[in-house]
């Protein structure tokens, strides 16, 4: 496969609240050494919210993985629009369901719809739109409900972690469900890549390294 036919130029790359809206038909060679591109079929991006240590090659745990099918930017909701968010029900104008004990934020201070969970077992093209394209692998679960992921090429979840997209989750920390968007501090945005999201008053606060997902199998 001609590999500027599979990655669209992230050059030319459309910017929504931060996570990537590629344009397609653009050309830009993928350094993907070791992968077997006739095996992959280019889509539009895809998103994992990914947790591991970013020095790992593989690890245990990707049951925790997430997946946004389609980029969550230009689905998000502005913190300033958490009220009306509340009055239409908690249905966003993309029609995806705000849940007040488990949302995310993305790095400009945006209401993000949450990931699909678990990331499903499978062979995945994954980029950091840095240097790196490889293979993610990730296994089924085994009896006791873990899932192994493994990258090819000796690749690290570092490389492979898109630095400038920042993605947290917030849970209630106590049993009033006091953990709102409301608390979030609008000042801080956006989040400098590779920073921490910030802490928000009442919630528990899970960092996650986003993953770009830009070919799957041509079998899947």
């Amino acid at each position: 496969m001609n590999l500027r036919q599979l990655v669209p130029s992230l050059s030319r790359r459309l910017l929504s609240t931060g996570f990537l809206m590629l344009a397609a038909g653009l050309h830009q060679p993928v350094h993907a050494s070791g992968v077997d591109l006739s095996k992959f079929r280019r889509i539009e991006p895809q998103f994992i919210a990914a947790l591991g240590d970013p020095k790992a090659t593989s690890g245990n745990g990707a049951q925790s993985w997430g997946y946004w099918s389609q980029d969550p930017g230009p689905r998000a909701c502005k913190l300033d629009h958490y009220d009306q968010l509340k009055a239409a029900g908690g249905v966003a104008p993309a029609q995806w369901k705000f849940d007040p004990s488990d949302w995310w934020l993305e790095e400009h201070g945006f209401i993000m719809e949450k990931p699909s969970f678990p990331l499903p077992p499978g062979k995945y093209l994954v980029t950091g739109d840095r240097n790196v394209t490889t293979v993610l692998t990730i296994q089924p679960k085994d009896k006791d409900g873990n899932q192994r992921w493994e990258l090819a090429d000796g690749a690290t979840l570092y490389d492979v972690t898109h630095l400038e997209c920042r993605s947290a989750r917030y849970t209630p920390s106590t049993a009033n469900n006091s953990c709102s968007p409301a608390n979030v501090r609008t000042k801080g945005f956006p989040v400098n890549p590779a920073a921490a999201m910030p802490a928000v008053n009442g919630c528990r606060k899970q960092d996650y390294a986003v993953l770009i997902v830009v070919g799957l199998p041509v079998t899947h």
